[in-house]
C-alpha cells in the first residue's frame, strides 16, 4: 500500500507518524512544498519577539529524523500541482527547478493547509517590505529586512489572533506599532464589552489602533519611511518601515476543486467522520483546509477550526481508518 500525504506540519506529519506506527509495510511518502516539514507555526512570532531565540526550536522534526524513526519518504521543496483520481496519481512539481514527475497512490491524504489572503486589488499591497507570517521562510524575510533597515514604525494590517501576536511581540523589541483594521474591534469571534478591554490593554502598551478604517493603498513613502505610507479610508496616512499582512487565510484547495472534489461554499474540502472526502473513498483529508462538525452548536453546523490541535487529532484518526484498524475512531467534531 503507497499513502502519499500532500503537506506535512500538524495534520500530515501526524497522519504519518501514526501509520507507520500501525503498519510497518505501507510506503508512506510526503510532499511539502515548503522547505519545512513539521514547524511550530504558532511559535512564529515569538521568534521574531525574541522569547523564542533559537530557529532550531522551531523546528519540531526534520525528513532525517522522520527518515530514521519512521522510515517515512519526506519530499520537501516539492508541490503537489494536479490530482488524476482516475490513475490515481499526483503531478509533483519541484519548486526549486520547476521539474515535476508523477507518482501513483493507493491511498492520498490532503494536508495543505490554508494560505494568506492578500488583496491584489489593494494598490501598492505588493510593494517591497510588505510580509505575511505563515511560514518559516516567512519569519526569514521579516528578520533579514528587520536587519537590513532596522525599522522604527511598523503598520500591521489586520487585528485578528496573529496580527495582535505580532504586535505584542513587536512591542517587545521596541518598535512603534499600529494595527488597522476595518471591522470596529479586534478579534472579531469575541463580544465587543471583551473586545474593548483588549484595545485598552493594547493602548497602554503603546499601540495605534486605527478602527472602522480600512486600507485604501500603500503609497511611495514621501513622509521619511522606508516602506510605504498606508493610507486608510479614512484619509490618514500611516509612515511605515516593515509592514505585515494579517488580513486572514483561506483554504489551499484550487487544485482539489480542479481535481473534482467537492468543497464547501468556503473552499474548504468536504470530508465524513473519518476524514475521508465525500467524493473519493481513497482520498483523505486533515486539518486547516477541511470543515468539521461543530460541537459547541451541534445540529450539523460545521465550521473551519485552524489549529494545531484538532489537526493533529484528525491525522492519528485518518491514519487508522486507512490501516482499517478495529478500533479506528471518528472525529466528533471542535
Amino acid at each position: 500500500m503507497r499513502v502519499i500525504i500532500v503537506g506535512g506540519v500538524a495534520g500530515g506529519a501526524s497522519t504519518a507518524a501514526r501509520l507507520r506506527r500501525l503498519s510497518e509495510e505501507a510506503e508512506i511518502m510526503i510532499f511539502e512544498k515548503g522547505g519545512y516539514v513539521s514547524f511550530a507555526n504558532c511559535g512564529l512570532p515569538y521568534y521574531l519577539g525574541g522569547e523564542i531565540h533559537q530557529w532550531d526550536a522551531l523546528q519540531i522534526v526534520t525528513p532525517e529524523v522522520l527518515l530514521k524513526r519512521f522510515n517515512l519518504d519526506v519530499n520537501i521543496h516539492k508541490e503537489v500541482v494536479s490530482i488524476d483520481r482516475v490513475a490515481k496519481s499526483v503531478t509533483v512539481k519541484d519548486v526549486l527547478t520547476g521539474e515535476t514527475a508523477d507518482h501513483s497512490y493507493d491511498h492520498l491524504v490532503l494536508s495543505v493547509g490554508c494560505e494568506a489572503i492578500v488583496p491584489r486589488a489593494i494598490p501598492g499591497i505588493a510593494r517591497d517590505g510588505h510580509f505575511t507570517l505563515k511560514s518559516m521562510e516567512d519569519t526569514a524575510a521579516i528578520e533579514r529586512h528587520i536587519a537590513a533597515v532596522h525599522p522604527k514604525r511598523v503598520v500591521i494590517c489586520g487585528g485578528g489572533f496573529i496580527g495582535l501576536e505580532i504586535a505584542e511581540q513587536l512591542v517587545h523589541r521596541s518598535f512603534q506599532v499600529s494595527i488597522v483594521e476595518a471591522m470596529d474591534q479586534v478579534l472579531a469571534p469575541l463580544d465587543p464589552e471583551m473586545a474593548e478591554q483588549i484595545h485598552k490593554l493594547l493602548r497602554t502598551k503603546g499601540i495605534q489602533l486605527h478602527l472602522n478604517d480600512a486600507v485604501a493603498s500603500f503609497d511611495e513613502p514621501p513622509t521619511g519611511a522606508s516602506v510605504s505610507d498606508v493610507v486608510l479610508k479614512s484619509g490618514a496616512r500611516l509612515p511605515a518601515d516593515l509592514v505585515i499582512v494579517s488580513l486572514g487565510v483561506r483554504p489551499s484547495t484550487a487544485f482539489a476543486a480542479e481535481a473534482g472534489l467537492e468543497l464547501t461554499s468556503r473552499g474548504h474540502v468536504k470530508v465524513d467522520d473519518r476524514m475521508r472526502t465525500v467524493t473519493d473513498p481513497c482520498v483523505w483529508a486533515v486539518g486547516d483546509a477541511i470543515e468539521v462538525r461543530n460541537s459547541a452548536i451541534g445540529g450539523g453546523e460545521t465550521w473551519a477550526v485552524a489549529l494545531g490541535g484538532p489537526a493533529n487529532r484528525q491525522g492519528r484518526i485518518c491514519a487508522e481508518n486507512i490501516a482499517g484498524h478495529p478500533q479506528a475512531g471518528t472525529y466528533r467534531g471542535t
